[in-house]
């Protein structure tokens, strides 16, 4: 069992000391480290499970509600999840030291400009405790430290999945200090990490829109904006039934608790009498709450009045609002109010109206004919992911290991000066 450093200053400044030792390891040095992580989260997972029945024991006493306690449950099998995805970044080509461009100056000095680490990631989230394998494994494949809070709903499963990494890198001859939690802290750990400037590089919130708004508003350490997720699916005139009815479904019902889960179905007004009977009545068959317009409560009696709030609402639950719109004007016209620039995607067999929804929707990803729940580091090819930016610059989307460098220009001279 590995040392925890006594208070949260000691613990970022041994961070920072690791990070100059992580950034120098090379590829196989750093997959092999990975690996060893995965094996310890397989080989701890009873220990793990155990930890998550406490926290969720306490979040039902606490009535977190049914969407925090999906994101918060850890089993064996998502356990052994976990350690695929760690196996996987370990898998994926090292994003430290790319060549991202190069040229030599007309005086003969050679530049390159490469990719290098951050440093110090900190991320602070709540009842995720997949995330605290998730940023580690990625910041270290990046050549980072991380420093986590997890929150109070996961504290048990967290320190010891924290635990468990902590003694896979002793176990590798790599310092431990190089993934860091300060949930033992509570508050006074998430301000120290927030104000945590020259020890923490960078800064990634994940969780509610509260939680986000907290830490992009009162930290002094820059921060990378993971939004909320108020998730658009429009069906165009043209949208072919059996699509509609499938993405929608799959879109909202097969883990309605995450932010890539649509929460506002637009549908053409000229495709309405074709599409929504059949579709509300699979929703409802579902288990879905529908919060609908006048025009969709027309098709189904069990839709409920949606008000002004549903439209920018994130529900993480089985409601959905459901509004008919005049054409994809109207529809664009909808997004661009009421969408956290997140995720959207249209149902349409019209490849101009496809074209236009790609051009003109301002979101991080924006999809054709297929479910917003492929918006995710996992599916995208990363592995796992940091979290999905929804804002513009350095990264936007889901932030896998090219997002966690940062970069540096190589000059090599031959004694020039400049005139």
């Amino acid at each position: 069992m590995t040392v925890i450093a006594a208070s949260v200053d000691e613990r970022l400044r041994l961070a920072k000391d690791a990070a100059r030792e992580i950034a120098l390891l090379d590829s196989a040095r750093k997959s092999a480290l990975l690996n060893a992580v995965a094996d310890a989260l397989v080989t701890a997972s009873d220990e793990i499970v155990a930890a998550n029945a406490d926290d969720l024991a306490r979040g039902r006493a606490d009535s977190i509600g049914d969407a925090l306690l999906d994101r918060l449950r850890l089993d064996t099998a998502r356990v052994a999840a976990l350690a695929a995805a760690v196996r996987d970044v370990a898998d994926l080509p090292d994003p430290v030291g790319r060549v991202l461009d190069e040229r030599t100056l007309p005086n003969g000095i050679q530049l390159q400009k490469v990719a290098v680490p951050f440093g110090v990631v900190g991320s602070i989230y709540e009842a995720r405790p997949n995330v605290t394998v998730d940023i580690a494994s990625l910041a270290l494949r990046s050549g980072n430290a991380v420093v986590l809070r997890g929150g109070s709903a996961a504290e048990s499963t967290n320190a010891v999945l924290v635990s468990v990494m902590r003694d896979a890198l002793q176990s590798q001859g790599v310092s431990p200090e190089a993934v860091q939690s300060v949930d033992d802290f509570g508050r006074a750990g998430a301000r120290a990490l927030m104000n945590a400037r020259g020890l923490v590089d960078v800064l990634v919130p994940r969780g509610s829109a509260g939680l986000i708004e907290t830490v992009v508003t009162e930290s002094t350490v820059p921060v990378i904006e993971t939004g909320a997720g108020v998730v658009h699916v429009y069906l165009d005139a043209t949208a072919r039934d059996d699509w509609a009815r499938d993405i929608v479904l799959n879109a909202k019902t097969q883990r309605p608790s995450v932010c890539n889960a649509v929460e506002t179905v637009l549908v053409h007004r000229g495709a309405a009498d074709r599409l929504l009977p059949e579709l509300l009545a699979s929703l409802s068959d579902a288990g879905v709450t529908v919060h609908g317009d006048d025009e969709t409560r027309a098709h189904d009696g069990r839709v409920v009045a949606a008000t002004e709030d549903d439209w920018a609402r994130e529900y993480g639950t089985l409601d959905l609002a459901v509004r008919v719109v005049d054409d994809l004007d109207d529809a664009l016209a909808h997004i661009r109010r009421y969408s956290t620039h997140h995720t959207e995607s249209i149902i349409t067999d019209d490849r101009a109206a496809a074209d236009r929804f790609l051009a003109e929707v301002d979101s991080a990803v924006v999809l054709v004919n297929a479910s917003t729940r492929f918006t995710d580091g996992g599916e995208f090819g990363f592995g796992a992911e940091v979290g999905i930016s929804t804002q513009k610059l350095h990264a936007r989307g889901p932030m896998g290991l090219a997002e966690l460098t940062s970069t540096k220009w190589l000059g090599r001279g031959g004694g020039q000066v400049r005139a």
